[in-house]
């Protein structure tokens, strides 16, 4: 497996990382757990050291999850998790980022774990009722007592970035980005190519529908969040199809599958990009994997952007309501 370094941090991780997320989280029936704890041991077999959870995943469970599956290898694998939500007795279930929220998210974080310190922790998404340099400041005291090694932010805005990056060192950002979400290209990869700050992008094949496997007859089961997604609606499904169509032209000639090229893609955009595909599937895992040496050329990336200039993705990727907590 390929290694990359986020930003300028010095933090290492495999070239493709796993999220861990739908492992018990947001995709219907909750797989069987030891199955689970199997598929990461053998990602961290196959030379993955990148593993993605949070609080919220569950809530609480996928962290116990992670933290056992990952138990043996303690450091030989950086493990990323986030903080940000009121959860646990009598909380709201809304966004939470105060100080004492943080310090108590941290230290329930580190005991689910089974972990000395944090590799990387995120603020899930950016609380409007906390200044984000009481938040940095936060984490900034957390790292200077051994509980937290890195700090990061997912779904910031650009100004959100150099705010928090100011007052303590931001390794990474994770937000989507996926050939069908490219509006990180506007301002947030600016900033973090400006600053030194690596780039995570979740959802890194659009949950699933750039392997080409979903289609407008696919049926979700309940509990799979997709289901609630503007752009998994039946008739964005098909109207979203040429993407799939324009993957596969390029699989054939690469000798590859669309998943392979979407990942290859991310991957080909710049060197401190590190994406976080989830599955729980070993097949899957194994096809993730083959991205990473998969080499696109600057022609091939020339005809994949003129391509997409002509496909206009239909739907939108969340709800009102939860598109809101994004990009502050």
């Amino acid at each position: 497996m390929q290694m990359r370094i986020l930003g300028s941090s010095g933090l290492e991780v495999s070239a493709i990382g796993l999220g861990c997320m739908g492992m018990n989280h947001h995709r219907g029936v909750v797989p069987d757990k030891g199955e689970m704890i199997a598929l990461i041991r053998t990602a961290v077999e196959r030379g993955v050291t990148f593993f993605d959870t949070a609080e919220v995943y569950g809530p609480f469970t996928n962290e116990f999850l992670v933290g056992e599956a990952l138990e043996p290898f303690k450091g030989r694998v950086v493990i990323a998790t986030k903080f940000g939500f009121d959860l646990g007795p009598g909380g709201s279930g809304g966004l939470n980022s105060r100080p004492e929220r943080i310090r108590q998210v941290a230290e329930e974080s580190l005991r689910r774990l089974r972990v000395d310190a944090i590799d990387l922790v995120y603020q899930h998404r950016v609380d409007p009722a906390v200044r984000i340099e009481e938040v940095a400041g936060t984490v900034k005291d957390l790292i200077a007592a051994g509980k937290v090694k890195h700090f990061g932010l997912s779904e910031p805005s650009a100004g959100t970035i150099r705010r928090a990056h100011a007052v303590q060192r931001v390794t990474a950002i994770q937000n989507e980005y996926s050939l069908w979400w490219r509006r990180p290209e506007e301002e947030v990869l600016p900033a973090c190519e400006e600053l030194g700050i690596g780039f995570v992008p979740y959802s890194p094949l659009g949950r699933g529908f750039l392997t080409g496997s979903i289609d407008e007859t696919t049926t979700f089961i309940s509990g799979d969040n997709r289901s609630t997604l503007p752009r998994f609606t039946a008739d964005a499904r098909k109207a979203n199809r040429p993407l799939i169509e324009l993957l596969e032209r390029i699989g054939r000639a690469k000798g590859a599958t669309p998943a392979q090229i979407a990942l290859a893609w991310l991957l080909a955009q710049r060197p401190w990009i590190a994406p976080i595909p989830g599955t729980t599937k070993l097949h899957r895992l194994d096809e993730n994997l083959g991205a990473a040496s998969i080499e696109l050329t600057s022609d091939d990336l020339q005809q994949i952007g003129d391509e997409l200039s002509k496909i206009a993705v239909e739907g939108d990727r969340y709800p009102q309501e939860v598109e809101a907590l994004t990009n502050r």
